[in-house]
């Protein structure tokens, strides 16, 4: 997989757990252990989407 696709790859994971997080924060009574956990693995997604963006300017 090259990079660019990687990078593809993660902006589709990412916005899939925007989703997620969106229908679990609407909820009645929202699952504040899932939101979190959906967020980091959001946040860490997104680092990883930054870091492989810096190498392909380097």
């Amino acid at each position: 997989m090259n990079l660019q696709s990687r990078i593809e790859s993660l902006k589709t994971r990412h916005a899939s757990l925007e989703t997620r997080i969106t229908d679990e924060d609407q909820r009645p009574r929202p699952d504040s252990g899932a939101l979190s956990k959906l967020k980091l693995e959001k946040l860490r997604l997104k680092e990883e989407m930054d870091r492989l963006r810096a190498e392909t300017v380097n």
